[in-house]
């Protein structure tokens, strides 16, 4: 959602919305430690991404890389994409078995508004992993995946 300059709401279609989000990653706009985009330059509907964080320093995932894989769904922007941990990784907030990100426990998952991104999600994640008891939680060996 978007206001015009006479305070007109307007809602961004899915494809613009994901096009700047793809467009500010290429350029390399976003927030230090973090990286996304698509998995297919091809895919027009731009519904599968790759994205990546970079563990925060001072924790258990200090100087780790963590791939996730993030799905947009048709409703995108209106709901939050799927997000899964690709590397093993051990957090309150992801499925042990599976890497599923459970939206219930990521703050910008949980209170989603169509303003935010894939970036957002990406940040709130390693903020999480900041948090007690993530920040000294024992990590799996470095290279293993779901």
């Amino acid at each position: 959602m978007q206001k015009t300059a006479s305070g007109e709401v307007v809602i961004v279609p899915r494809n613009f919305k994901l096009l700047e989000e793809l467009e500010r990653s290429e350029k390399g706009q976003g927030e230090m430690g973090l990286s996304y985009g698509l998995v297919d330059s091809g895919d027009t509907f731009m519904t599968n991404w790759n994205g990546g964080i970079l563990g925060p320093p001072g924790t258990m995932f200090d100087g780790r890389f963590y791939e996730l894989s993030i799905h947009c769904p048709e409703k995108y922007p209106a709901v939050p994409p799927q997000v899964r941990f690709v590397t093993k990784v051990n957090m309150s907030c992801v499925d042990s078995k599976t890497g599923v990100v459970n939206s219930n426990k990521v703050p910008a998952m949980k209170h989603w508004d169509r303003n935010s991104g894939i970036e957002t999600v990406l940040s709130s994640l390693r903020h999480v992993m900041c948090t007690d008891p993530n920040r000294r939680q024992r990590q799996p060996a470095e290279g293993l995946t779901y």
